[in-house]
């Protein structure tokens, strides 16, 4: 009777593991209870307007169980396409899960197993609390950007750009009053929290003491969240009518791509009204590759050339910037031979000669940091970009 009430509360235990999503940033599919211990976590991913490019890049759930019991969790539903060619999507050995037991402090999973054939992510995790998150990487959401606001107080001059196709406010910050303008883009896709931990660090850095000069050199138009939508619900990198927040730069269509019509507006408005701008750039994150792509068509027959070397250059030994390929001249379109394929920088180049850069960063393993990155290497990089930024527009 002994053996038997423990095996009968053992099973009781196990009954009160629960898996939730329903919260800001929050995504997942389905998920399945294999047996008592071990469950299958299905991704949901989103795909385009034209149900192409399914891109399952972003989970985030929390798991209530017993603290110290084993627990196997497979993420499954991975594959999916990047334009238009079939891939087996973003979670691989090399971009295991993180894990939180507050809910802010992450740090990757250890205990994994990845099955190329199905493709699928095994998960083995003996939890030290009741309660834990997991994520793809560590997320930012707009609590995260709300505090950042709050903490900046009047150093932001904020603006509305526009709305979103939800209508939330998709914000514009002015810092500094320089006489050089770079305008910066994070959060593109709703997915690439990396991008905003970044934009974190850049915007602390330059409102604190030693970003004076940087204030007084330029002035630093900042989009911090150009999807509110998308990490709202948490999307991937589609709007609420598919349309691709840094593919569909060519396209004019304010019902449904509010998102890009409001910065292209804003962008446009800034020009119209006398000013100029010095350097664009543009953040995003991806699985293993990092680069730095430049201004469509080398600038116009070299326009920019020296402008992006100096960039690179400094970028490559002045921060922590690993490129995975040398640097490259865009070209005018991510999709050859398809409209509503541009991104920002191809799109503003087209449409104002404007220098634009795009950056990717990786979320696997970075070789000079030794690891995989987390949320305080991307603050650093944040501040070593401003940094290099100014750098780069000094003569």
């Amino acid at each position: 009777m002994r053996y038997a009430t423990a095996f009968l509360l053992s099973i009781a235990a196990f009954a009160e593991i629960k898996i939730t999503w329903r919260f800001e940033g929050g995504n997942l599919g389905r998920v399945e209870r294999v047996d008592a211990a071990h469950y299958r976590a299905h991704l949901a991913g989103e795909s385009d307007q034209d149900r192409r490019n399914r891109q399952a890049n972003w989970y985030y759930f929390q798991v209530e169980a017993p603290a110290n019991q084993s627990l196997v969790i497979d993420l499954v539903s991975l594959p999916g396409e990047y334009n238009y060619k079939p891939n087996r999507g973003a979670v691989t050995a090399d971009t295991p899960p993180v894990i939180s037991f507050d809910n802010k402090t992450w740090n990757h999973v250890e205990a994994f197993e990845y099955d190329a054939a199905e493709p699928r992510m095994t998960l083995r995790i003996t939890p030290k609390t009741g309660r834990f998150w997991i994520a793809h990487v560590p997320p930012y959401t707009s609590v995260h950007l709300a505090a950042l606001r709050k903490f900046a107080g009047s150093q932001i001059v904020e603006t509305t750009a526009g709305y979103s196709v939800e209508k939330r406010r998709i914000p514009l910050w002015t810092i500094g009053n320089g006489p050089k303008t770079v305008w910066l883009f994070f959060r593109q896709h709703s997915w690439e929290t990396g991008s905003s931990w970044v934009g974190e660090g850049l915007v602390r850095h330059l409102i604190s003491a030693e970003g004076v000069p940087l204030r007084q050199a330029i002035t630093w138009k900042i989009f911090p969240l150009p999807d509110p939508d998308g990490v709202s619900r948490g999307g991937v990198r589609f709007n609420k009518f598919g349309y691709d927040l840094n593919r569909n730069w060519d396209v004019n269509g304010v019902e449904k791509m509010p998102e890009i019509t409001a910065q292209r507006a804003a962008i446009k408005a800034w020009l119209a009204s006398g000013h100029t701008i010095d350097l664009l750039f543009s953040l995003h994150n991806t699985e293993t590759a990092e680069y730095l792509e430049g201004p469509p068509a080398n600038g116009g027959e070299g326009k920019y050339t020296a402008l992006a070397e100096r960039f690179f250059a400094l970028l490559e030994t002045q921060t922590s910037f690993a490129p995975t390929r040398k640097l490259f001249f865009s070209d005018s379109s991510t999709t050859a031979g398809m409209n509503g394929r541009m991104n920002v920088i191809q799109g503003l180049y087209k449409d104002f000669g404007i220098p634009g850069f795009l950056m990717e960063q990786r979320v696997s393993a970075q070789p000079k940091y030794g690891r995989k990155p987390l949320i305080a290497d991307r603050l650093r990089f944040g501040r070593e970009l401003a940094d290099t930024i100014a750098a780069t527009l000094r003569k």
